[in-house]
């Protein structure tokens, strides 16, 4: 999954992106609200962290432009307050949950969990397409009794294409969901992944296969048994 983490205090930035990466989320960090509008004005993101005292723009004020723009994107507002009109006010402007400051990490991950469960593509813990199974929780792909487990990036890309199956995704569109819009990264790497999935696809005897078309993209298709 792939979040947007909006947070003016760069130490407490730095160290929220590390926790969100170790648990296999993609992170884009900006450092106020404007950024952070442009981001969710621009960007494919399954879920947005908030600060609510940034520069330019509040939390809020973020919030509200995207929810008046009719941008349904699970939003967990943090805020160094703990008054009932700063947490009322956010959840009218359309915040999914609020963290205050400080918290601990196992809570922000627990928060981050349930407020992007919320959301309606993202509401069964397994994908099935064909003979495979996807589990959300665990990252293991399996069909029959084989499985594998699949690395961060790997379980994305998978992820994108049996949530869609059938509709093709350019290598330009798993870059920008998955590596995130400022990545240095070539954008090969992206056959380079596919090229993994499909060893493993083959390893654990799926009938699935990943087909390119040339010069569109990447989609999954059912194959027949051997």
């Amino acid at each position: 999954m792939r979040l947007l983490l909006a947070e003016d205090e760069q130490e407490m930035s730095a160290a929220v992106a590390t926790v969100l990466r170790h648990s296999n989320y993609s992170v884009d960090a900006v450092f106020d609200g404007a950024d952070a509008l442009d981001y969710l004005e621009t960007g494919l993101y399954d879920g947005a962290i908030l600060d609510i005292m940034m520069p330019k723009m509040s939390g809020i004020e973020v919030l509200k432009k995207i929810r008046a723009e009719g941008n349904d994107v699970p939003v967990l507002l943090l805020t160094a307050k703990s008054e009932i009109d700063d947490r009322v006010e956010g959840l009218d402007a359309g915040a999914d949950d609020y963290l205050t400051k400080p918290f601990a990490m196992k809570e922000l991950l627990a928060r981050v969990r349930s407020v992007t469960r919320r959301k309606g593509e993202v509401t069964d813990n397994e994908l099935t397409y064909g003979d495979l199974k996807l589990d959300r929780f665990s990252y293991t792909l399996s069909c029959g009794e084989n499985s594998v487990r699949l690395q961060n990036k790997e379980f994305q890309m998978m992820e994108m294409l049996m949530q869609s199956p059938g509709q093709l995704f350019s290598a330009e569109q798993f870059m920008d969901k998955i590596w995130g819009y400022d990545t240095d990264t070539e954008l090969n790497v992206v056959w380079v992944y596919i090229s993994y999935l499909r060893k493993k696809l083959t390893n654990i005897g799926s009938t699935v296969k990943i087909a390119a078309t040339r010069g569109v993209g990447y989609s999954l298709a059912l194959g027949e048994a051997s």
